[in-house]
């Protein structure tokens, strides 16, 4: 269910340079929980494209399924928009993106829908060079089937339950950068100011451009054993129907300096240790990445930042060698060239 925002809006707005207010990027009301980190990444993709100055209507965005799939209804109304199966964005995205390839297009996915379901279609989506900015909106639980673990949970890491999470955790930025992805970064929903950037980047980068967001999960932080969790209640309590109230929380924010690290305590009281790369970083070597990123891992750090860019990068199209025109825009006589055409493909393949 949506719910749709006024539509009237203060005259005082600031414009862009097409004349645009921010509220003219915005989409329905968001269904999230209070304070849940995927609505910072919703604002920040927001801001990102108010910035830019590129009108909604040449955007396509194309989710999975999971919590971070919805959120591209709470942005860009006036929007292209495709909300496909579980796990299978990338090659929906792929699809639409080579029948018109003069929109701008925004994938959006969490660590269920890419690192589980969805981990093989992500891998050839990297690998290919799709020309698309993909944002893993990355909680590392399963939100909408009670806070399972997920692929990018952290070894160690215990769930709410107390459940203790044997099994290494797939790192998405460490899997793009080994198999091509010419943009690549990690960031913190909390954490605006980098986020930001980081979007306006991939959104302008030409090539397959890849965001890991750190993105907390504010309904599973109720530890086993307190008597005012969900849990207990409901063991405890012969209710004539079931009701989750889940609490407003504040959102969680950050602020520091290029080359710190900071420790950001979550909802459930567990700590990320983040540290935003040094401003004398090379981000076009790739190879130096892959070590800065396993080094630091070691380290129990989370590296935020652009980890890789290449600035030559370039995308499916060009691969294909397809036409610049848009697929899509094309008649028949391209589309259909005859059995002489035909005849001289098929003796080019003997």
């Amino acid at each position: 269910m949506s719910y749709l925002k006024p539509a009237l809006k203060h005259p005082g707005l600031p414009k862009n340079a097409l004349g645009f207010t921010r509220r003219d990027y915005e989409g329905s009301i968001s269904t999230l929980c209070a304070g849940c980190g995927h609505d910072s990444i919703s604002a920040a993709i927001i801001q990102a494209v108010w910035e830019l100055g590129i009108e909604p209507h040449r955007v396509a965005k194309v989710s999975g399924i999971g919590c971070s799939s919805k959120t591209p209804d709470y942005f860009l109304s006036s929007s292209h928009g495709f909300n496909s199966v579980h796990g299978r964005m990338p090659s929906v995205l792929t699809g639409a993106n080579l029948a018109n390839r003069d929109l701008i297009y925004l994938g959006v996915s969490g660590d269920g829908d890419s690192a589980s379901i969805g981990i093989g279609q992500f891998a050839h989506l990297m690998r290919r060079g799709v020309n698309m900015s993909y944002i893993v909106e990355n909680n590392g639980v399963y939100g909408l089937t009670k806070g399972q673990f997920s692929a990018t949970s952290d070894k160690g890491s215990k769930a709410k339950k107390g459940a203790v999470n044997k099994d290494e955790a797939i790192d998405l930025v460490a899997m793009a950068l080994q198999l091509g992805a010419t943009y690549v970064g990690r960031s913190f929903s909390g954490d605006k100011a980098q986020l930001v950037p980081l979007i306006k980047g991939a959104l302008a980068h030409q090539g397959v451009a890849l965001i890991d967001c750190i993105s907390p999960c504010v309904a599973f932080n109720n530890h086993e054993g307190s008597t005012k969790s969900y849990d207990y209640v409901r063991e405890h309590n012969e209710s004539v129907n079931k009701l989750d109230v889940i609490l407003g929380r504040a959102p969680i924010t950050t602020q520091y300096a290029p080359g710190e690290v900071t420790e950001v305590t979550q909802h459930d009281g567990s700590v990320l240790r983040l540290r935003k790369l040094d401003e004398g970083y090379d981000p076009t070597d790739r190879v130096a990445a892959m070590n800065y990123l396993a080094q630091h891992k070691a380290l129990g750090e989370i590296v935020t930042g652009l980890l890789f860019v290449d600035p030559d990068a370039s995308d499916l199209h060009a691969g294909l060698g397809t036409v610049a025109t848009p697929l899509n825009q094309l008649g028949d006589d391209i589309l259909v060239p005859g059995a002489a055409a035909l005849e001289k493909l098929n003796a080019a393949l003997r």
